[in-house]
């Protein structure tokens, strides 16, 4: 086990090299489909393998463990080196200061503080298992997506960019194992090092073009996601100072074993505000939105599938420690706030990469929520959203991205008869939509768990808002999906044309959409064997959200929306059918699109959807959005660290 873990972190370390120095697209693109399939392998060969040796959590450390540790504290310093020198580069230098002062504080704790006992530095349970398998598999398949796309994205629509695809394929495998090592972390030290590389690697990404906007959200992400590495720093020195220990198990078992002492409880809030910044939290949401002008790839391995799980992770490790508390209240306020009001803002844009950005911090808002209610259901819940959000969500940023690079707009009114002008890109993209807000699919039924347990909390008011915000928050969801579902729909104002998609972007696209039925299929199984026992392992009790009369029902419908529709189809293809003209408020002129107006003038059909930035509008919400939620982690803190001290 010990060896399958070392190649899982190490092994894409070391194949980034190959992609970065290798200049020749075919055989560029050969050796990442390589690394994405060995990355693939490896994953899942570790996930069975430890599933089959009976699922017990293990405690253990890489080979030459204190190699590494030497290895962890200079690439500490290195990292914070290229922060400060890029940061002065770009005339930013004030940004460095956060990556100075969090990086000495570790490092000289490190080096200068009390020695601590010899623990194991990584840890695998079921809760790394499904990590693991999202970032190894998920991961990857985006990888292999990424090739086709920048080569369209340099060859066909800029050309005036330097491309530097080396260096972008590059950072997906630094990626991969940044996300690799942080998920396996148990050591506060090891998992600091790996969450500044995940930062560092979204940085480079987000400034890819090296636009002057590219540039201006670069360090946006870098200064907002260098707060929560203070955060994680300070979680250190109040472990090392206080308890005599980095070790995350025992921090968060010390809080538990004193749900009153506001000093047991500090370090895990801390974890949390680190948390809240690298899931893109409000007020830490702009960060994301100002990611959207990096390639799609980064917006869907980076931005939605699995850098910003990193920090619902954490919470979802932390929760158990924060039920019924301070911390807790203060996690599942800013979730379920952030999910009502980033849906409120997703109905008022067109862009469909900022829909998705929107929806993404929505969606997170609803993990944090249940992480911060720290119950049984909740946390089942939660790790469902995670599985199926990073699988439908991905799935959805690289069917947007191929669209644009096919009909040069990424706008939802453009979008107008997709089915009609590119069926296989429509079909990708309405299973993703249906994976994020109907039944039976995984996002739906997590919602409905996760409302049965915030009606159960202890708090009242917790309960009461919790309430609030996933009823309206999940009307504005279903509001901004079903209006897109009917662009798609809709009578196209335009011929076929050529679909521009590269069969590696197809065969990413499709795996993931065949990936989402299956996870339907499988979602018993998936309840039973997984996340019952991660529960278990967590609370020591087992909950059973869904019934099996629930399931008979989710059955059903799973047959009414993909058996029917295709038994209709094999029954009528054969068919001759009459074709009827569409009724559009005058007399149609033959062609569905336009039309004779009760003046007698000819007119053409124009369809929009309605936006409402009247009312829901970025002006309207964004900014009372950061000073509502800043303000509740501000109270929520310092009711902590006065507690403590």
């Amino acid at each position: 086990m010990e060896m399958l873990v070392t190649a899982l972190i190490c092994l894409p370390f070391l194949w980034a090299i190959l992609p970065a120095v290798i200049h020749n697209s075919k055989l560029r693109a050969f050796f990442v489909y390589l690394g994405c399939g060995i990355v693939i392998v490896l994953s899942i060969v570790t996930a069975v393998q430890w599933y089959l040796a009976g699922g017990q959590a293990l405690d253990f450390d890489l080979p030459y463990s204190g190699l590494f540790d030497e290895v962890i504290l200079y690439g500490d310093l290195l990292l914070m080196c290229l922060i400060t020198y890029l940061s002065f580069k770009y005339k930013r230098g004030v940004i460095s200061l956060l990556a100075i002062v969090q990086t000495l504080l570790v490092a000289g704790l490190e080096v200068f503080g009390p020695e601590l006992p010899a623990q194991p530095a990584l840890h695998f349970d079921w809760l790394t298992l499904i990590m693991i398998l999202i970032i190894g598999v998920i991961g990857s398949a985006i990888g292999i997506y990424a090739v086709g796309y920048m080569h369209g994205y340099h060859i066909h629509h800029h050309k005036e960019l330097t491309d530097r695809r080396s260096f972008f394929l590059a950072m997906i495998f630094v990626f991969f194992g940044a996300m690799f090592g942080l998920v396996l972390s148990q050591s506060l030290v090891w998992m600091y090092f790996f969450w500044e590389i995940t930062s560092v690697t979204s940085f480079l990404l987000i400034g890819y073009t090296r636009t002057e906007e590219a540039v201006a959200n670069s360090f946006k992400a870098l200064w907002m996601n260098l707060l929560g590495g203070c955060g994680i720093a300070a979680a250190i020195a109040v472990g090392i100072l206080g308890y005599g220990t980095v070790n995350l198990y025992d921090i968060i078992a010390n809080a538990i074993a004193s749900p009153a002492d506001m000093l047991c409880l500090l370090p895990i809030a801390c974890l949390a505000f680190a948390a809240l910044t690298k899931s893109a939290q409000f007020p830490f949401s702009g960060w994301l939105l100002g990611a959207m002008v990096a390639p799609t790839p980064s917006s869907a391995l980076l931005h939605s599938a699995t850098m910003v799980k990193a920090g619902v992770y954490l919470l979802i490790r932390v929760s158990a420690a924060m039920a019924d508390n301070y911390v807790g209240n203060m996690v599942a306020l800013i979730g379920g706030f952030t999910f009502l009001v980033a849906s409120c803002l997703a109905i008022s844009v067109s862009d469909g990469k900022k829909v998705l950005a929107y929806s993404t911090i929505s969606n997170l808002g609803l993990i944090v929520a249940c992480t911060g209610c720290g119950y049984e259901e909740t946390i089942w819940a939660a790790v469902f959203l995670v599985i199926f959000h990073a699988v439908s969500k991905s799935m959805l940023f690289q069917c947007v991205g191929a669209i644009e690079n096919t009909t040069g707009s990424r706008d939802v009114e453009d979008m107008q008869g997709l089915a009609s002008i590119f069926p296989k890109l429509a079909c990708i993209l309405m299973i993703g939509i249906a994976g994020m807000f109907l039944a039976p699919f995984g996002m739906l039924i997590s919602k409905w768990a996760a409302l049965k347990a915030f009606i159960d909390t202890n708090s009242v008011y917790v309960s009461t808002l919790m309430v609030m915000f996933i009823c309206f928050g999940s009307a504005t969801t279903m509001f901004y999906w079903t209006k897109w579902m009917s662009k798609i729909l809709g009578a196209s104002p335009r011929e076929k044309s050529r679909d521009l998609t590269k069969k590696n972007e197809y065969i990413s696209m499709f795996f993931h959409a065949v990936l989402v039925i299956a996870l339907i299929l499988g979602f018993p199984w998936l309840s039973q064997n997984v996340l019952k026992p991660l529960t278990n392992s967590m609370f020591g009790t087992d909950v059973q959200v869904i019934s099996y009369q629930n399931i008979i029902i989710m059955i059903v419908l799973l047959v009414g929306i993909f058996v029917i529709p295709c038994l209709n189809y094999f029954m009528t293809k054969n068919q001759k059918a009459k074709q009827v003209i569409t009724y559009m408020g005058g007399a149609n002129a033959g062609d569905n699109m336009s039309f004779i107006s009760s003046t007698g003038d000819a007119k053409e059909m124009h369809i929009s959807n309605f936006y409402m930035e009247d009312i829901m509008g970025e002006k309207k919400l964004f900014t009372p959005a950061i000073m509502i939620s800043t303000f509740i982690i501000i109270v929520y803190m310092i009711i902590v660290i006065g507690g403590a001290f």
